[in-house]
């Protein structure tokens, strides 16, 4: 008996140490490329040429200063326009996603099996099908080269209203709700009130997802945004990358990679602490 007992126990510690070896490897090849960019933002372009380095370089603040004085990249321009675009697409993505979930979670109505499924079948559509069909619209609004494309589009969010409707299915008690309503309160005072602290860490999570997809699309804001005060990170990354051979610098395309990296991780550090509790509460039914 005593054996059979440590032989368990042995597996379990030869299991446990596999397990810490796979999450260090992991880990690893997560954060060495991170890890790469850092240091390719400390090194000048003909040192990145050269090969690989696990040494910082000395030019950090020179490539900093290259980013910042070059005129065709608007670099605080840029910053500002992704906060903007990425705050208010972040914040109308949540807030609208949980109050379709919320009505057709909380109503009964002939449509509402039908409506499911036509948001859903929306989910599975790619972007660039509409793409055509949506700069036609918003020429015909003149809503070109502004932030309006970028901003309003997120009110329907069909990926953000599942996952909220998935966990007003696991969190919120209809209980609640109709105690709201026999005390008096209108539909959108029980929304407030009662339904959305429920959903704090479920719109924290989304948040996240929110910020840092509209924060790095690239495609709609390209054929939205034509002046170059207007436009966004990752079309001022792309501009640089596609420079003049002549004048390309892989020390300031480094920089500016690293410097756009920096709110999402900002965000991430944030709102982090509602992932695992926002997931977790979501896959527990009452």
């Amino acid at each position: 008996m005593n054996k059979r007992k440590q032989r368990e126990i042995t597996e379990a510690k030869i299991r446990t140490v596999a397990a810490y070896i796979l999450l260090s490897v992991l880990t690893f090849l997560c954060l060495f490329f991170f890890y790469i960019l850092l240091i390719n933002s400390t090194r000048e372009h003909v040192d990145i040429q050269k090969g690989f380095s696990a040494i910082p370089g000395a030019a950090l603040l020179k490539n900093l200063v290259n980013v910042a004085n070059d005129a065709n990249v608007p670099i605080f321009n840029g910053i500002t326009n992704s906060l903007i675009v990425s705050s208010f697409a972040a914040v109308l993505s949540c807030y609208f996603s949980a109050l379709t979930a919320y009505g057709l979670y909380a109503y009964d109505f002939k449509l509402k099996k039908p409506a499911f499924i036509f948001i859903m079948l929306i989910l599975v559509m790619p972007t660039q099908v509409s793409a055509l069909g949506f700069l036609r619209l918003i020429t015909k609004m003149n809503m070109e080269d502004t932030f309006f494309p970028l901003i309003l589009p997120s009110i329907a969010a069909p990926s953000v209203f599942y996952f909220m409707y998935s966990y007003m299915q696991s969190s919120l008690p209809m209980s609640l709700v109709e105690a709201s309503r026999i005390d008096g309160a209108n539909e959108f005072r029980t929304f407030n009130s009662i339904v959305l602290p429920i959903m704090k860490p479920a719109m924290a999570v989304q948040a996240i997802f929110a910020f840092v997809s509209s924060w790095n699309n690239y495609f709609i804001p390209a054929l939205v945004l034509s002046t170059q005060k207007k436009k966004t990170l990752p079309i001022l990354i792309a501009s640089l990358r596609s420079a003049d051979f002549l004048k390309f610098d892989m020390g300031k395309v480094y920089m500016l990679i690293t410097i756009a990296i920096v709110p999402i991780i900002f965000v991430y550090i944030l709102l982090s602490k509602f992932i695992v509790e926002g997931v977790t509460l979501g896959g527990v039914k009452e």
